[in-house]
C-alpha cells in the first residue's frame, strides 16, 4: 500500500497550482542569459517596489531573528485609518492567497459547497476540494461571471461564493451596481468572498466602494493583496475585511506569525504611497493602450480587461508560447482555466511590452 494512498481522496484528487514560470527556470532550460528575460506571466508590477516600502524593508531586516507582530498592529492601524474599518474586522494573510484559504477553512467541510464561476483563479477550486467541500462551477458569461446563475446555482449546502472583481485570468469586471444587488439576493448563510486584487487598476468610473456594504453585509468578505499594483509579490503580503465574526473565524485558524516582519512593515509604507500607486496605475493604462493596438494589427482576438494584463487568443497556445520562451519572453498559457487556445500577458514596462509584440509576431509567423 502507498503512503499517498493514505491521504483523503479528495487530497489526492487535487491537481497542484502552476504558478508562472520563473525568469531562472527559463535561462535554465533554454540556456538564455536570465537579463535578457522579460517575464510577462504572474501580473507583478512592472516598477517594482515603492522607495519608500523598500527602506521600510530594509529597516526592518535589522529584526528578523525576532518574530514578527502576529496581530499585525502597525499595518492594521494604517488599514483602519485608510478604510475607516475597526481592527478587528481585518485579517492579515500571506498574500490574499492566504485569505481565499483562511476562508475556505473556516467556512468548509465535507458535505458543505462552494460556488465559483467557470475561468475564474485556480484557487477556488483548490481551496474548496482541500477542505473535501464540493466545488460548483457556474458556466462563465462572455468570460466573466454570469451572477445571475451563480445566484441560482446556490444550494442549502453551499457556505461560499468566490467572485473576482477584476477577474483573473480574463480581466472582466462586474460594476459594482450588480456585485450590490447579488449580494442582496444571498442567503444570510453563505459567505461572499469578493476578490480585488486588482482594484487599484480599476479606472475611475469602475470604482465602487464594497467596504461601505459590509455595514449591510455581515456576510461579504472582501479581499485585497499588496502583490500586485503595491508591487510586493515576493513578501507575499494580503488582508481581508470582513464582519468581526467572520475575520474572528479566520484568525482563529490562520498560522501565527503569517506573515513577516518585513512585509508587514513594507506593506504598511506601501499603503501610504499614493504617488507610487497612481504612477503604477498610469504606466498600466498605457500599456494596456500599447498591447490592444498590436493586437488589432495582428488581427487577434483579445478580452476587454480591468486589470493589468490582457488575454488574447492564438489557436495553438502551445506552439505560440513556446516560440516565446525560445526568444526569451515568459507569458501564461491558461488552458487549465478551460481556455487552451489563449494566452495571457501581464503589462510591463514599454521596452518590455514592445519586445513582447515583436516576438508574438514572429511567433505568428
Amino acid at each position: 500500500m502507498s503512503i499517498a494512498s493514505l491521504a483523503p481522496d479528495y487530497i489526492r484528487a487535487i491537481m497542484a497550482y502552476q504558478p508562472g514560470k520563473p525568469i531562472s527556470e527559463l535561462a535554465r532550460e533554454m540556456g538564455i542569459p536570465e537579463e535578457s528575460i522579460v517575464k510577462l506571466a504572474s501580473n507583478e508590477n512592472p516598477l517594482g517596489m515603492s522607495a519608500r516600502a523598500r527602506d521600510a524593508a530594509i529597516a526592518a531586516i535589522g529584526e528578523v531573528s525576532r518574530y514578527p507582530d502576529g496581530g499585525a498592529f502597525a499595518l492594521k492601524k494604517a488599514l483602519c485609518e485608510r478604510f475607516g474599518v475597526k481592527p478587528e474586522q481585518l485579517v492579515i494573510g500571506n498574500g490574499s492567497n492566504d485569505i481565499l484559504e483562511l476562508a475556505s477553512q473556516a467556512f468548509l467541510a465535507p458535505g458543505l459547497s462552494a460556488v465559483y464561476s467557470r475561468h475564474a483563479f485556480a484557487v477556488y477550486p483548490l481551496a474548496t476540494n482541500a477542505r473535501g467541500a464540493r466545488g460548483i462551477e457556474v458556466a462563465a458569461k462572455n468570460f466573466g461571471h454570469d451572477l445571475d446563475a451563480m445566484a441560482a446555482a446556490i444550494e442549502p449546502q453551499t457556505r461560499v461564493v468566490f467572485i473576482a472583481n477584476p477577474n483573473n485570468p480574463t480581466g472582466t469586471f462586474v460594476p459594482g451596481a450588480e456585485l450590490e444587488a447579488f449580494l442582496a439576493k444571498v442567503p444570510r448563510h453563505v459567505l461572499v468572498v469578493l476578490d480585488e486584487a486588482y482594484t487599484e487598476y480599476l479606472a475611475p468610473e469602475q470604482r465602487y466602494d464594497s467596504i461601505a456594504w459590509l455595514a449591510r453585509f455581515p456576510n461579504l468578505l472582501v479581499s485585497r493583496t499588496f502583490s500586485k499594483a503595491y508591487g510586493l509579490a515576493g513578501l507575499r503580503v494580503g488582508y481581508g475585511i470582513a464582519h468581526p465574526e467572520v475575520a474572528d473565524l479566520m484568525n482563529r485558524v490562520r498560522q501565527p506569525f503569517n506573515v513577516s516582519s518585513v512585509a508587514l512593515a513594507a506593506a504598511e509604507a506601501a499603503l501610504g504611497d499614493d504617488e507610487f500607486l497612481a504612477r503604477s496605475a498610469e504606466l498600466n493604462r498605457r500599456g494596456m493602450t500599447q498591447l490592444v493596438a498590436a493586437f488589432r494589427e495582428l488581427g487577434l482576438e483579445w478580452i476587454p480587461s480591468a486589470g493589468n494584463f490582457v488575454t488574447f487568443k492564438v489557436g495553438d497556445a502551445i506552439g505560440v508560447n513556446q516560440a516565446l520562451l525560445r526568444q526569451g519572453v515568459i507569458v501564461r498559457p491558461i488552458a487549465a482555466y478551460g481556455m487552451p487556445h489563449w494566452l495571457r500577458v501581464s503589462i510591463g514596462l514599454p521596452e518590455e511590452n514592445a519586445r513582447f509584440i515583436e516576438a508574438l509576431r514572429q511567433a505568428l509567423a
